[in-house]
């Protein structure tokens, strides 16, 4: 890669599906709070949070999947330890975040 170059993620290939996945997402949050601002029944406005944090978790690994497919992957074949083991850490604190968000909603 030349110094002017932007470096590649692991999403960029899927970028137009993600962002479109995201304006969905947008949406189903636009919509909410249109529920919200309608007075609509408790239970509907929670079912319709929850599907929007379902996709927003789902889009959330399937990033996670490409940081580990590209970033995670060049960093170990480049021979280099040092950003090897940046990637590695970025890898484990990232999979750190994601279980503790879903052990404090199992709780």
């Amino acid at each position: 890669m030349t110094r002017d170059e932007k470096p590649r993620h692991g999403y960029v290939a899927d970028k137009d599906a993600l962002i479109r996945r995201l304006r969905r997402v947008e949406g189903q949050v636009r919509g909410i709070e249109r529920m919200v601002a309608d007075e609509r029944y408790c239970i509907d406005i929670l079912t319709q949070v929850s599907a929007a944090s379902t996709a927003l978790e789902s889009l959330a690994f399937q990033i996670l999947d490409g940081h580990v497919k590209h970033c995670v992957a060049d960093a170990m074949a480049s021979g280099d330890p040092g950003l090897a083991a940046q990637k590695s850490a970025e890898l484990l604190d990232a999979v750190h975040r994601f279980s503790r968000a879903r052990w404090v909603r199992a709780c």
